[in-house]
Formats: structure tokens, sequence, C-alpha cells
């Protein structure tokens, strides 16, 4: 549970919330019938899964807070990256049902549905069905010329 926990402290250091699961307890059905099929064949070994969820409006004022997304993508790569420190892999997905969540969850209507994590130790590749276990490489990423611009936006 301690190392659980400072997943979570590394991302409260950027404001958002999570809603989590660990695998064979009683709150594990739930998030993990949130999933499409392609990913529960490969998260259902998964230790934990997680729901990232921002809050649209601050606290203190209820004014828009326009950054809650921005904040929520902070608070994912800061657990993400404090994972990897510590030998755990942690995969962000998009491909769940976000209006079940909400429901499901009970997450209230001022707070936005992000994005869901597994988080586990990688097991081998050869466990997933095959047409997963070409998807199990490093993708390419853009050029840095194609990504950033000086001055003004161009395509």
């Amino acid at each position: 549970m301690r190392r659980i926990m400072s997943l979570f402290e590394a991302a409260r250091w950027a404001p958002s919330s999570f809603i989590y699961a660990k695998r064979d307890t009683e709150h594990w059905d739930r998030l993990f019938n949130l999933l499409v099929d392609t990913n529960k064949l490969w998260a259902k070994n998964a230790a934990l899964l997680v729901v990232v969820i921002s809050r649209k409006n601050f606290e203190f004022n209820e004014k828009p807070a326009r950054t809650h997304q921005f904040d929520a993508g902070s608070a994912w790569q800061n657990l993400a990256l404090e994972a990897h420190s510590r030998g755990i892999v942690a995969h962000g997905m998009q491909g769940f049902d976000y209006e079940k969540a909400r429901v499901d969850l009970g997450i209230p209507v001022d707070f936005e549905v992000m994005a869901m994590i597994a988080i586990g130790k990688k097991g081998p590749k050869e466990n997933l069905p095959a047409e997963l276990q070409d998807k199990e490489k490093l993708s390419d990423r853009k050029p840095l010329r194609d990504i950033i611009m000086e001055g003004f936006f161009r395509k």
C-alpha cells in the first residue's frame, strides 16, 4: 500500500483527483468493466486501475479553472515518472466509457473524467493475443521541427 500511495503523493503536487481499485478487491470489476475490450485483454493482470478526474472550477470561488485539464495531465505525468523510478509500469488509456465512469463511480458534474491508468509490473508480451503483441514496442514520435513553432502557429 505504501508503494501505491507514493505514486499518488507524486501526482498530488499537480491538482487532480484519482479513483483507484486494486486487483482482487470488491472495487476492481467496477473500474475494469469501464475498459474497452482491447484494453481489458492486457490490463486484466494490472495491480491497479486508476481513473483520473479533474475539477472544472476552483473550489474556493467556483470560477472556471481553465487549466484543469493541463493540471490533470501534469498529475498523471508525475505519477508515471514516480512509477518508472520504482520499476513499475504506468500506462495511460483513453479506451474506456467516460459516461459509464461518471455514473458508476459517482463522479459529480463539476469534475471531468480525463483518463484511466493501468499500473503494475510488465509481463511477457507472449501472454497477450498476437494482435496486441505487435503493439508492444516503442512508437515513433514526430520530430521536433513538426511540433515546435517560433512566433506563430503553422501546420
